[in-house]
């Protein structure tokens, strides 16, 4: 590095030199023209490298560029600076969450999307700053989309602001549509500059992956791939991609017990800086292999590779919606990601890929990643528009519309924080909460902790939380980093310095260290405030409604304690496991989980009988109940509450009650409106005003004829027995009951009647205002069917004769006229009416 003046306009040229990019730079530039653009660039052709400096030249102000990894910003930042020959911060820079190198004279500076929302947030206008470049979109982190249209709206206000996206695969016209204000933005679509590529298969035996996660038998195969791989084709160093960072852990180790005289290596972004910066470093001629998680698939330059072995794993973020919890899972990578994993060993040359998967597993692969939206933890995201002044994203350029069905539940989550209010806008609470640079609910934590254990022991937990680490024994995790023992130890401090510095300087109290710690989770996480199923039991209810289990080597000092604050879960085949928590006294939960105490009467309705329970709750957590005396209106409601969850039968209508019901439906399937629908959906809709509520209520049952009656108009009151007659008169006398069909079936009414007493009948009988045939089932005299028909005339004449012939023997006391219809109907026998 040489001293001398800040280099304020870089050598595009010497930057550019050997990057397929540059050779676009004609085209881009035209696109910077109008203030918007989209560039497709596979990974290996310089987009990161050579944009930036690029828009730099053509404005006066800051150009930021986000990275969805901590990882990328930092080497991106480094390359650039190398290349202007120039220390970092003057002219290309970094800033990730608690490290920044950037200064005033800062041109390019690489940043986390994580750390463009927050500063969106502090400052909506981007002051000093000329233009956005949004890379690796493809990646569709939700940070990502949250930038993009908050960085859309600030644009639309502020024409001056250039806005790139940047990928290496993406639906260019959808990005151009979205970032283009009256029409689409340019696209610059930059081809491939790999070299010959080889792709191999080797997949393992049995599955890799069981219900624990990446077995080891796969993990081992990929070792012995990876060395096969090696002896046949020895150019350029290899990178092995795994899911995440235990795999990365497990792989190394394996290949170091196998090979010597290679430099094996890892590379995750759980490791610490100097790890990651001498995996990325050059090694020369030397040979290296190197263990990486899905940070170097696209957005990484990773020196010497011309070997790829590809796991066909990555691991994502999930949300379970029963369970209420977000975890990491192992999945089979997209087919783009593959693709992007493999071209890292064609860049320098012909290269090699080896994918641990059967030729025919390809087809059958996503062939892009899901958007996180998709399966992610909506609470900070929601957080975040709601500050930014658009709850849940309402009117915005989102490339995904956020699942209205889960906004909901993390919305409660905010309003439990304090942090929105029932609209979900943000509140001064929210926005106090906001001025803190973490999630919302370690925020929370940071603010109403620090009087209560103190502000530096405060922000020693909260920077703690924030680690992604696995220990289960919080306390002890605390006392390691305290002691520098712990691998993150660095990292820790510098965080719990910077949040110490954003409270207001409170004492340490007399708290022990194992309260401390319990009041600090507890307030980040009221939901996972946990209370025994019984005492001694693994069990554990959380605050949200999710049952958990303690795991079987569960530190001893959580195993029987009556309450616990957790920390950290996942899930399992069998349900969900606590993977760290420390004891909470009960009075500290019920201090943190304030906003979820309640107190209500419940009321249920069962076999005719009310009974009452006042019961108090945390959450989903209950805390005493005891019975009461309902009130009228309170049994009314749990009346209506059992009858629509179990349906029409919990009433038990009687005979004339389903009757009457049967003729309305057919009156309102035919006739339509005023006559009501009676369907289980309309009647279980509209139970309240038909129903005795009252009666059953007392267990006197419900007059539901009565409630059915009062559904109908005074019109069709009045015309009920003529338009769906509950009886039909026919030719002997008799008055014969209709049988009406079931309320949504497409079958006829019917009339059964002995046919001695239809004689003389031609017309049949009609109802609904003659739009409906009654089906005549005319049976013997002993009651028995002898036809079926809704055409009398036709009967008569065509099939009559056959019936006589066939009962007149049978039934010799009965009339069988050989005229019937100038017989006198009659249900009598021949004796009877005075025949011989």
């Amino acid at each position: 590095m040489e001293d001398g003046p800040v280099t304020r306009s870089p050598d595009l040229d010497a930057i550019g030199s050997g990057h397929p990019v540059a050779d676009h730079c004609d085209e881009i530039i035209t696109a910077l023209d109008v203030g918007r653009a989209v560039i497709v660039a596979p990974p290996g052709t310089g987009k990161t490298t050579f944009v930036p400096p690029l828009v730099a030249s053509r404005c006066s102000g800051r150009v930021i560029v986000t990275q969805p990894r901590r990882v990328a910003a930092r080497s991106a930042a480094r390359r650039l600076s190398t290349l202007t020959r120039t220390r970092p911060g003057e002219f290309a820079s970094h800033t990730v969450r608690g490290e920044s190198t950037t200064t005033r004279d800062t041109r390019v500076e690489f940043v986390t999307t994580g750390v463009l929302l927050r500063r969106l947030m502090r400052d909506p206008d981007l002051t000093g700053v000329d233009a956005v470049i949004l890379d690796e979109v493809h990646e569709r982190h939700l940070d990502a989309d949250l930038a993009v249209a908050m960085v859309c709206e600030v644009a639309r206000l502020r024409e001056d602001l250039m806005v790139l996206a940047m990928s290496a695969t993406v639906d260019s016209s959808g990005w151009a549509s979205l970032l283009g204000a009256d029409e689409p933005a340019p696209v610059v679509e930059v081809p491939s500059a790999l070299h010959e590529l080889q792709i191999e298969w080797a997949p393992a035996s049995g599955s890799p992956v069981d219900s624990r996660g990446v077995t080891p038998e796969f993990l081992s195969h990929l070792g012995s791939v990876t060395v096969e791989a090696l002896d046949r084709h020895p150019d350029g160093s290899a990178l092995v991609f795994v899911p995440g960072a235990r795999e990365v852990d497990h792989v190394v180790a394996d290949l170091r017990s196998r090979l010597h005289g290679v430099e094996i290596v890892g590379l995750s972004g759980a490791m610490s800086v100097r790890e990651q910066d001498h995996a990325l470093s050059d090694p020369g001629d030397a040979r290296r292999v190197i263990v990486s998680t899905a940070v170097a698939e696209s957005s990484l330059t990773v020196p010497g590779v011309r070997l790829v072995v590809d796991s066909g794993l990555s691991r994502e973020p999930r949300l379970d919606r029963d369970r209420g919890m977000t975890g990491l899972v192992t999945v089979r990578e997209s087919r783009a990601s593959a693709i992007q994993r493999a071209g890292r060993a064609a860049r320098l040359g012909p290269g090699v890929a080896v994918r641990s998967l059967r030729p025919q597993d390809w087809s059958g692969m996503d062939a892009d990643p899901a958007p996180e939206v998709d399966h992610a933890d909506l609470v900070a995201p929601l957080f975040a528009l709601a500050v930014w002044g658009s709850p849940r994203g309402e009117g915005m350029a989102l490339p995904t519309p956020l699942p209205q069905d889960r906004v909901a539940e993390a919305e409660e989550e905010l309003r439990d924080l304090g942090a929105v209010d029932a609209d979900g806008r943000v509140t001064e609470r929210g926005r106090q909460l906001a001025t803190v640079p973490v999630d919302p609910r370690l925020a929370r934590a940071l603010i109403d902790g620090a009087p209560i254990v103190g502000s530096r022991r405060c922000a020693e937990i909260v920077a703690m939380l924030g680690l992604d680490d696995g220990q289960v024994d919080l306390v002890g995790q605390w006392r390691q980093l305290r002691t520098g023992r712990h691998p993150d130890g660095r990292v820790w401090r510098r965080e719990a310095d910077r949040l110490s510095r954003l409270t207001d300087g409170f004492p340490d109290t007399n708290i022990t260290d194992d309260d401390a710690v319990a009041t600090v989770v507890s307030l980040a996480r009221p939901g996972w405030i946990a209370r025994s199923r019984g005492e001694g039991s693994s069990s554990y209810l959380l605050a949200c409604g999710t049952g958990v289990e303690l795991p079987r080597n569960c530190p001893p000092g959580l195993l029987g304690q009556p309450w616990l604050a957790v920390a950290r879960t996942s899930r399992v085949t069998s349900g969900a496991l606590i993977r760290a928590a420390v004891p909470l006294a009960e009075s500290a939960a019920l201090d943190a989980g304030a906003a979820m105490l309640a107190t209500e009467t419940t009321v249920t309705w069962n076999g005719g009988k009310a009974r009452g329970r006042r019961v108090s709750r945390l959450g989903a957590i209950e805390l005493s109940s005891t019975p009461v005396r309902p009130g009228r209106d309170e049994v009314r409601r749990a009346v209506l509450e059992e009858v629509r969850s179990r349906g029409l039968e919990v009433i038990g209508l009687t005979k004339n009650g389903e009757s009457l019901r049967r003729r309305l439906a057919l009156a309102h399937q035919v006739l339509g409106d005023p006559w009501p629908d009676v369907s289980d959906e309309a009647l279980l809709s509209r139970a309240e005003e038909w129903l005795d509520l009252d009666g059953l209520a007392a267990g006197q049952g419900s007059d539901a004829t009565s409630g059915l009656r009062g559904m109908l108009g005074w019109q069709e009151s009045a015309r009920l027995d003529e338009v769906i007659p509950e009886t039909i008169t026919v030719p002997s006398g008799s008055r014969i009951r209709v049988d009406y069909p079931e309320p949504g079936s497409d079958a006829a009414p019917v009339l059964a009647v002995m046919l001695q007493e239809c004689f003389g009948w031609t017309d049949g009988p009609m109802i609904c205002d003659g739009r409906v045939k009654v089906v005549l089932h005319l049976l013997s005299p002993a009651r028995r069917p002898l036809a079926v028909t809704d055409d009398l005339a036709s009967f008569w004449a065509n099939v009559y004769p056959s019936v006589r012939a066939e009962n007149r023997g049978r039934y010799s006391k009965h009339s069988w006229p050989e005229d019937p219809l100038t017989a006198m109907p009659t249900k009598r026998t021949n004796r009877a009416l005075g025949h011989s």
